[in-house]
């Protein structure tokens, strides 16, 4: 079933891809593999999948050392602890969710013990709406974050991920994915080549978020199924 539903996917990114003239590559699935099994991330990577995000260090570990044998891309999505940086910088290619200076300088100093030739991947997470139950740095501040990341050489500043506000009406989602993707363009015009990545859209709004522009969509349910479920 997941093979199935991962191809089901891929044609749903084509259309929304194809009415907003962009080109079908320029979208990477991301799968969300928090509280999966190894045996259903492996499923996936036999679909066709090679990115997985986690939110939680310990169990991440777990699955990088068990499925060490495969070739996959792993991403950190969660909130970040600072007594965790270590961990993500030893043992991801990305982490999604950096909101404030001190992480970024603590991922920095870590991926420089562990990976001193290989920069982290990363994104700054935005909070549009200032929710205060939601990590996140403002459209206010994000400038600010942005050039204290960028001045870190062992971090690569790829762009922004947003997770967006709970909303019952789609065109209000549409119009955050928006407004997200017009920040990035702001900063994509006087960035480098490395300012590439708008991470956003999930199972339930993925291809809206890819009309509007999302170069990741970060999918759980809708590739694996509901959780507990086993495929």
């Amino acid at each position: 079933m997941i093979h199935e539903q991962i191809q089901m996917v891929r044609r749903a990114i084509k259309v929304a891809t194809a009415s907003s003239g962009r080109d079908n590559g320029s979208v990477r699935v991301l799968a969300v593999s928090k509280t999966r099994t190894s045996g259903e991330i492996r499923l996936a990577h036999n679909a066709g999948v090679d990115n997985f995000g986690e939110n939680y260090v310990q169990e991440a570990v777990q699955k990088i050392h068990e499925l060490r044998d495969l070739p996959l891309t792993w991403h950190f999505i969660g909130g970040i602890q600072s007594n965790k940086t270590k961990d993500l910088a030893r043992y991801f290619q990305w982490v999604h969710s950096i909101d404030r200076a001190n992480i970024a300088s603590r991922l920095n100093a870590a991926r420089a013990e562990f990976r001193p030739n290989d920069p982290l991947n990363v994104c700054l997470q935005l909070n549009l709406d200032d929710e205060v139950q939601k990590s996140g740095v403002s459209a206010h501040d994000a400038e600010e974050l942005l050039q204290h990341t960028r001045q870190l050489p062992h971090l690569r500043v790829r762009g922004f991920m947003t997770i967006p506000k709970p909303r019952s009406n789609a065109r209000d989602t549409r119009d955050e994915f928006r407004r997200t993707a017009e920040l990035f363009q702001k900063y994509r015009d006087i960035s480098d080549d490395d300012w590439d990545t708008l991470s956003m859209g999930m199972s339930n709004d993925f291809a809206t978020a890819v009309a509007e522009g999302a170069t990741i969509v970060r999918l759980g349910t809708v590739l694996f199924g509901p959780r507990g479920s086993r495929r």
